[in-house]
């Protein structure tokens, strides 16, 4: 995931703004991570460079 996606995503149930936390990045890229919504409190996980932005409730289904 480019950094520069950070301008355009938000959270997906309140629309509130996410905070990046990267724990590998490589050329710009954050490979391993995760997007937190501060107003939610909900983590969205970022695997292979892939940020995983499905509600909690859709990803117990």
């Amino acid at each position: 995931m480019r950094r520069d996606l950070m301008e355009i995503l938000c959270c997906p149930v309140c629309k509130g703004d996410l905070l990046l936390t990267a724990t590998e990045e490589s050329g710009g890229e954050v490979l391993e991570g995760t997007l937190r919504c501060a107003a939610c409190r909900v983590d969205y996980p970022i695997s292979e460079g892939i940020p995983n932005l499905l509600p909690q409730t859709a990803c117990e289904d």
